[in-house]
């Protein structure tokens, strides 16, 4: 365990959850993500330095915009949170190495998609294929001896849920087929156990619906991404632990 460099990881990574509100709320709607300064949605109120404080400025406010106590959404602590959490995870597992810093560039940008993807139905190519890109370049860069196991994960990857698209148009869009190019680029041999439960906890979401809500949870639109994001994270961690208990199973 290197719970030094996780430690030392974690306020930066909640500052990086912080930014990748911003990239959130203001990317899908073609804002900048620069200019203008952070202002509340409703009466369009810059926030003050002390209110932009990851996590605590959200406890402190109570969730609320200090000038007209309109409620703030949910999602900007779960994002400063989930992130610095992902982040300090990298770093106690890898400690300070090349791969903890793919991995924690891997799991914000995982983040910063899932709250797109849960608000917006989008999974954009801006943030997708250049991520593809780095992590792709960084991994062959930091271990050229799986270079092969990158790239055929990744295209891999993408080629199963570019069928599955193919077979089931309504389960999924080209967004979710250009996601796992960047899943398998980041996970290798280990993509398959991301894409199995990431595919498992969709079908256990749906399940439960239908047992709510009948035949019309078939309507429901349920973004594809999150549980891929999801999926992703376990096999992150814990992908070769699994894909070597489940061969052993058969030795």
């Amino acid at each position: 365990m290197h719970i030094a460099a996780a430690a030392f990881a974690f306020a930066p990574a909640l500052a990086v959850g912080s930014f990748l509100n911003v990239v959130a709320a203001r990317l899908p709607v073609h804002r900048s993500i620069v200019q203008p300064r952070s202002a509340c949605q409703s009466c369009h109120t810059e926030l003050r330095w002390q209110d932009n404080i990851p996590i605590v400025s959200y406890l402190t406010l109570r969730g609320r915009c200090r000038s007209c106590a309109a409620p703030f959404s949910l999602r900007y602590p779960l994002v400063e949170l989930a992130t610095a959490l992902l982040v300090a995870g990298c770093f106690l597992r890898y400690g300070l190495s090349g791969k903890a810093f793919v991995g924690a560039f891997f799991v914000a940008v995982l983040v910063v998609l899932s709250a797109i993807d849960a608000e917006h139905r989008i999974l954009p190519d801006k943030i997708v294929l250049p991520s593809f890109v780095i992590v792709l370049i960084a991994n062959i860069a930091i271990f050229p001896g799986q270079t092969l196991e990158w790239v055929l994960g990744a295209l891999g990857a993408s080629l199963f849920l570019f069928l599955a698209l193919l077979a089931y148009p309504r389960g999924m869009g080209m967004g979710d087929v250009k996601l796992a190019l960047l899943l398998g680029a980041a996970l290798g041999k280990a993509v398959s156990v991301g894409m199995m439960i990431g595919m498992l906890s969709a079908v256990v979401l749906g399940g439960i619906l239908m047992a709510q809500h009948g035949m019309a949870a078939r309507k429901m639109a349920i973004p594809f991404g999150p549980f891929l994001a999801f999926g992703a994270v376990v096999a992150y961690f814990a992908g070769d632990a699994i894909l070597d208990a489940y061969t052993s199973s058969f030795s």
